[in-house]
């Protein structure tokens, strides 16, 4: 988890790592079972969906930093859970909804919204604290003063440490993607949030069709594409990455890769390149990689007779998703991610 000093004491380098350790810790924290984490109902993105033991389903909403409008924002959250009913195998809808800010400090305004609301929404305090070297999380509960502390695993790299709330843009797309499934918007939030957070020279970039992520138009390292394509993606948003050439006897190139990942979006299991731009009614040539297959290939070439300069190269690039044995689609973002880096 990263974290970065911040005068005399510590903070989350960004929102998304705060995220991702109070995600990681639901049942460490609070004693909740994870549902679901950037949930997209009703144009809303809920930072958290969690459960009690008795099936209530609680909201978490996180800030890394000042926030007035957490209180608005949680209402707005409650009314579109209440009026859409999701995860009704899972969550019995005839107790309340509960509500829990998190946040370093609370402004006077978010009490007093919090005063003439209906709801009974919960506030936690976090801070950072250091004891012998070691980094814990703090929470602290503002209406009866209950604590509970859990220890940071910390590591340090250059980041960005102000992840901009999703554009209007990629919310209307998200929103009319009719044939999308909820795993897939919950995948593109997550996904941006990581690209963004990665490095700060990282732009976000809306286009008509698609929303690009790079440092300028020359030196990006992923798009989400959302016109229509041959494929089977329809009405569906598509991933491509910029990706090391997975072909270890061809020359190391950088190639723009569409990404096929399963239903679930954790994994994937097939690579295409295509030679130029993609145009969505078109068919034209392209290089397919299977998983596991392409993976066997690099393998093969760099450990027998056939190695060479370009099958070194190529192991190499994807000796974090060779080593981990998975088809874990957040591996191969974070290749991405490193391969955009050693560009600039």
């Amino acid at each position: 988890m990263n974290l970065i000093k911040a005068g005399n004491s510590w903070k989350f380098a960004t929102e998304a790592d705060l995220e991702d350790f109070v995600w990681a810790n639901l049942k460490e924290l609070f004693g909740l079972i994870p549902l679901k984490r950037q949930y997209y109902i009703k144009g809303q993105i809920c930072d958290i969906l969690a459960l009690n033991e008795k099936r209530q389903l609680v909201v978490l909403e996180l800030k890394n930093g000042e926030d007035r409008y957490i209180v608005q924002q949680l209402t707005r959250y409650y009314e579109a859970l209440l009026e859409n009913k999701p995860f009704q195998e899972e969550v019995d809808y005839g107790q309340s909804i509960s509500l829990i800010a998190i946040k370093p400090n609370f402004h006077r305004d978010n009490f007093t919204d919090r005063k003439y609301s209906h709801l009974s929404i919960q506030f936690l305090h976090f801070q950072i604290m250091v004891v012998n070297q070691n980094f814990y999380l703090e929470l602290k509960d503002l209406d009866n003063g209950k604590l509970s502390k859990l220890e940071i695993h910390h590591e340090e790299r250059e980041v960005n440490e102000d992840i901009p709330a999703p554009p209007r843009a990629i919310i209307n797309r998200l929103s009319k993607c009719n044939n999308s499934i909820e795993n897939e918007r919950e995948a593109v939030l997550r996904i941006r949030k990581k690209i963004l957070g990665f490095d700060k020279r990282i732009e976000e970039i809306v286009k008509p069709n698609s929303i690009e992520y790079g440092k300028g138009k020359s030196k990006l390292c992923a798009e989400f594409y959302f016109g229509n394509t041959i494929y089977g993606f329809q009405g569906r948003p598509n991933l491509f990455l910029r990706l090391p050439e997975p072909a270890p006897y061809l020359k190391q190139n950088t190639l723009r890769m569409h990404i096929f990942p399963d239903k679930d979006w954790t994994s994937f299991y097939r690579i295409i390149h295509y030679p130029r731009a993609f145009i969505s009614n078109k068919i034209r040539s392209c290089s397919m990689y299977e998983y596991p297959a392409f993976i066997e290939t690099i393998k093969r070439c760099a450990g027998g007779e056939l190695r060479d300069e370009r099958s070194r190269i190529c192991y190499e690039k994807y000796e974090k998703l060779i080593l981990s044995g998975t088809n874990s689609l957040e591996i191969l973002v974070d290749i991405a991610l490193e391969t955009w880096l050693k560009r600039l």
